[in-house]
């Protein structure tokens, strides 16, 4: 079956290595949108998302996590050689009221996709919750306009590729439909 949305979800592959180009107002608005209009749980529309595009920022967003964490922790894949967003102009920060890995979850996805969909390439990332989830993480809310008693949940790095990983193994065993005999 041909599909672009299904091809994009196919073809996607978690990027870690990005060039130094920063994406546009356009394509940022783009994949918030994305985001936004993932489904929500009685639509409840929970997730506040944030995007820092800015270098310094991003770069002092990587300080703070190794400052909370310690240098000598494998906190990530290639930790040892990328700063904890991967490297990318562009890291999506999810946020909601409480708990919420379903919604934030779905919004991940959404901008993962789309980011696909678009020629670009992203990495979901969970372990900068070491820093945005513990107290250190309170000033990033203020830096982001988050509101003070939302909750970090999930990250993505959006940019464009530099590397062109191939597939990892599957296990198609553990998917099937069920019939009745």
């Amino acid at each position: 079956m041909t599909n672009p949305v299904v091809e994009a979800i196919l073809k996607r592959r978690t990027i870690r290595e990005y060039k130094d180009t920063p994406l546009s107002r356009e394509i940022l608005q783009t994949l918030l949108d994305c985001a936004m209009w993932a489904p929500s749980g009685r639509n409840s529309q929970p997730c506040h998302v944030r995007v820092i595009k800015d270098k310094s920022l991003l770069k002092e967003l990587d300080t703070d996590f190794w400052n909370k964490v310690g240098r000598g922790t494998p906190a990530y894949t290639k930790c040892d050689v990328n700063p904890v967003y991967q490297g990318a102009p562009s890291l999506f920060l999810i946020y909601t009221p409480t708990e919420d890995p379903m919604n934030s979850g779905l919004a991940a996805e959404n901008i993962a996709i789309a980011a696909e969909g678009l020629g670009l390439g992203s990495c979901i990332i969970a372990s900068v919750g070491s820093l945005l989830k513990a107290e250190e993480g309170e000033k990033w809310k203020k830096i982001i306009d988050i509101p003070e008693d939302f909750k970090f949940q999930i990250a993505v790095a959006v940019g464009e590729k530099a590397e062109d990983p191939a597939p990892k193994e599957r296990h198609p065993e553990n998917f099937r439909i069920v019939e009745a005999e």
